[in-house]
């Protein structure tokens, strides 16, 4: 999804670079929370050698699969507000020269909590949030109610556009960078994906240390497209700089109105895409893959990079709420 140090034109249409098509598969129909998010957790992989370009996985042949053994490293199952502890930022971080009362508001402080580039028309805001003042908005657009995190974007009111620059929405983001952040393992998310025009859900990880690529985009909605859930990796080629990505768009019919596990394991040698904790596709891990990755969960409004998603308009929801049950990582375990 990036924010993405000018990610946008290498990743306008997902479904498929490296010759690789759009493909659509029906995930497990598992719709319980299956082990939930226990301490400990197995999952299978395929075995087979990989090419050089991401692949589905096909029916799993009990043969051609391995489990792999993993112990929790972080959870957060939202039976309290995510901003009461350190878990969890409500913006992007930046470096250490970025002072940290310019999170809170004064002009330009919109940087990190939007991406112009990918034509983004929502402002991510906390209720300490100032937008162009320096005094706290209160606006919250987070909320939990039986164990259920809700990120809910609305129209941004109109007192308060030119003070929140010009954003048609306000919404909300959560990252773990420099809170979280682990290299290998497995990351999932339980959640109902929302849709609606300009609707653009997303859980996606960046590398610890600031740069991009690498990008895992472990689930993205198209808002114009129930169901439809985009899986995706990004990497540059040092050779060239260009940046390549390769991914599957995934069918879940009922993806908006019942809650699914969303997840990625990220091995020394591979990167595997979960559905229902089933895999559905797999890339050798590509350059670059180095360093620790952070979480992010968001609700983004308008994308001019994400096909299926559009801008915002009409006949957008007044308001549309991202509902999380869960945020788990993994790491694997030693043998």
């Amino acid at each position: 999804m990036s924010p993405r140090k000018n990610s946008g034109t290498e990743r306008s249409t997902l479904c498929a670079l490296l010759s690789v098509g759009c493909l659509v598969a029906g995930p497990a129909s598992a719709q319980v929370d299956l082990a939930g998010a226990t301490a400990k957790l197995t999952l299978q992989v395929a075995t087979a050698i990989l090419g050089e370009k991401c692949r589905r996985v096909e029916t799993p042949n009990p043969v051609s699969f391995a489990s792999v053994a993993l112990h929790r490293t972080f959870h957060d199952d939202f039976d309290a507000h995510p901003l009461t502890d350190s878990r969890w930022a409500s913006y992007y971080a930046g470096g250490a020269a970025w002072p940290e009362a310019r999170y809170w508001g004064g002009e330009g402080s919109d940087f990190r909590r939007k991406t112009s580039y990918n034509g983004e028309q929502q402002i991510y805001v906390d209720p300490r949030y100032g937008g162009r003042e320096t005094t706290p908005l209160g606006l919250d657009p987070f909320k939990v109610s039986n164990g259920i995190l809700s990120i809910t974007a609305s129209r941004t009111p109109p007192a308060l556009k030119a003070v929140l620059f010009n954003n048609e929405y306000v919404s909300g983001i959560l990252t773990t960078q420099s809170r979280f952040s682990q290299k290998y393992g497995y990351f999932e998310i339980r959640a109902k994906v929302p849709v609606g025009t300009g609707v653009w859900p997303a859980f996606w990880m960046l590398a610890d240390d600031g740069g991009w690529p690498p990008e895992i985009d472990i689930m993205e909605g198209r808002g114009q497209r129930p169901g439809s859930i985009v899986m995706t990796t990004h990497w540059r080629i040092p050779e060239t700089q260009r940046v390549e990505r390769c991914g599957f768009d995934f069918i879940v019919p009922d993806a908006a109105t019942a809650f699914h596990d969303y997840g990625v394991l990220w091995q020394p040698d591979r990167i595997t895409y979960f559905i229902d904790r089933q895999p559905v596709s797999e890339i050798k891990v590509p350059v670059g893959f180095h360093e620790p990755m952070y979480m992010i969960v968001n609700l983004a409004m308008g994308s001019k990079t994400l096909e299926g998603v559009g801008f915002v308009d009409g006949e957008s929801p007044t308001t549309v709420a991202f509902e999380i049950d869960r945020v788990s990582a993994y790491q694997i375990d030693e043998r």
